[in-house]
């Protein structure tokens, strides 16, 4: 029954334990390399026309936002109605990574990207 107990709070806890805590998108460039969950007010979303490339842009609008979130084309179904986020605040987990002097997360997967 102990070892229950102990397995029981340690599920509890455990996914407390792991969750990532979020940082600004102005302090992403900040963690080159690492996985990190990046919270902020969507500034603009853009979908190339030749590439389907999304651009998810916070902390200020292209060219001088502090951190792009990508999604590429395949990807999109998994990120339905990105045209409504501007505005809203939202948490984007992921590598972050430059790209042509530019900050970047690439979105493959749809639980790394919640709106709050």
């Amino acid at each position: 029954m102990r070892a229950f107990a102990v397995a029981f709070w340690l599920a509890l806890i455990a996914p407390a334990a792991l969750a990532l805590p979020a940082v600004a998108p102005s302090e992403a460039p900040k963690h080159l390399g690492e996985t990190v969950t990046v919270e902020g007010a969507v500034d603009e979303v853009h979908t190339d026309a030749r590439s389907g490339v999304t651009f998810i842009n916070l902390g200020g609008r292209f060219p001088n936002q502090a951190l792009t979130c990508v999604i590429f084309r395949d990807d999109a179904p998994k990120f339905p109605n990105v045209d409504e986020l501007p505005g809203h605040v939202v948490r984007i987990t992921g590598k972050v990574q430059n790209y042509k002097g530019r900050v970047e997360i690439i979105c493959n997967d749809a639980g790394q990207l919640k709106i709050k």
